[in-house]
């Protein structure tokens, strides 16, 4: 077996900042009126800015594909090329197209070589998917290098024109033309960017970050869905698919827009992520003092509180000091957020060698978790 490292990271945030009191201005007002629920959960998720692939229109500036290949590029220099490459892994939620996969679409932009591609999908731990497709790639000698990504192409998703055919169908039945919770939360909570990583099977420059285990965990079996696109969820917890409603339904119910059972969200993403990571840590016999950066992935800031309480509860709780992350300025960027907040460490120029950085992504989809553990060398 092989060691795999990091050995760089590069990220693409495309267009400008954008502001708490600007999402509008780019997502639109849903039956031309202001979201009741935005400002509450801005206050909430503590985010203030993040960004965006579209105009103040609603015309993409970039796809998924492109945004991906923009953070791809940023890891090829002299001492390796787009024609070193062997291992290209993506992961994301919002793909651009069901077909090609999303891996394909973006090395169709690369036009570099023949290489082998894994897509990975899901919610946040698409990313994190990617990443071990590549590791265990180079762990196990199929190949000597692996370029790992998560990105996120949601913006369009969330754009009021989404909305507009439910809201008004809504008012035609006499009903209030005010759309549900599950879909309007998620539209002040996420945003658009890409992150890539370069793993090789040696070291590499002044700063390397040597993988020495993943992780990954799933509740599926026996928790219902929470987090979902492409359908809708009945009463009994199954979900229906989009290929089983009419045509006029899938504008009119907002079928595509990705929705969240927030009530399901609070009872479990907090006690299966401490669970999962007490599993994770036990089952590799690290404790928290074998942990001097702590990276989580958390959707909004309205839930530090309680992981910092369930992992105190479980004996692996971390000191605040440990705790990084750049939610706030970058915003909840879904696959692609455990990226952009590694490569903001990585790049920093405040990790020494001996550091260990343990990783934490939670995927509210049908509750899936995923670690890693790393090393500065």
């Amino acid at each position: 077996m092989f060691e795999v490292y990091i050995t760089k990271a590069a990220k693409y945030l495309p267009n400008e900042a954008i502001s708490n009191d600007e999402m509008e201005d780019y997502l639109g007002l849903i039956n031309d009126a202001a979201s009741k629920a935005r400002r509450i959960i801005l206050r909430n998720n503590k985010i203030t800015s993040r960004y965006y692939a579209i105009d103040k229109t609603g015309k993409s500036t970039h796809n998924n594909a492109e945004l991906t290949k923009n953070a791809v590029v940023q890891l090829f220099d002299e001492n390796f090329t787009a024609q070193d490459l062997e291992v290209l892994s993506c992961g994301t939620s919002t793909p651009d197209v069901f077909l090609p996969s999303h891996a394909a679409m973006v090395h169709g932009l690369l036009k570099n070589k023949s290489v082998e591609l894994n897509s990975s999908t899901g919610v946040c731990c698409a990313g994190m998917n990617s990443l071990k497709f590549g590791f265990l790639s180079i762990k196990s000698g199929n190949s000597q290098n692996a370029i790992c990504t998560g990105s996120e192409k949601v913006s369009s998703w969330l754009n009021a024109q989404m909305y507009n055919h439910e809201a008004a169908n809504l008012k035609s039945l006499e009903e209030q033309p005010i759309i549900a919770f599950k879909k309007d939360f998620l539209r002040w909570m996420l945003s658009d960017g890409a992150g890539a990583f370069l793993l090789e099977n040696k070291p590499r420059g002044t700063i390397s970050l040597k993988i020495e285990w993943m992780e990954a965990f799933s509740y599926a079996y026996e928790l219902e869905t929470c987090m979902y696109a492409g359908g809708d969820k009945l009463e009994n917890g199954e979900i229906k698919s989009w290929s089983d409603y009419q045509p006029e339904q899938w504008l009119n119910e907002s079928v595509f827009a990705i929705k969240q059972d927030v009530k399901l969200l609070d009872e479990f993403i907090l006690s299966k992520g401490a669970e999962s990571m007490s599993d994770a840590m036990s089952k590799n016999n690290i404790s928290s003092d074998q942990v001097d950066y702590f990276i989580p992935h958390v959707s909004s800031n309205f839930f530090v509180e309680g992981l910092k309480k369930g992992l105190t509860e479980r004996g692996i709780g971390m000191e605040d000091e440990k705790w990084f992350m750049n939610l706030s300025r970058v915003g909840n960027v879904g696959s692609a957020s455990i990226y952009l907040a590694l490569e903001e460490l990585m790049n920093s120029g405040n990790l020494k060698k001996g550091d260990r950085i343990l990783l934490s992504v939670p995927e509210s989809g049908r509750f899936s978790f995923a670690y890693a553990y790393l090393t500065v060398c």
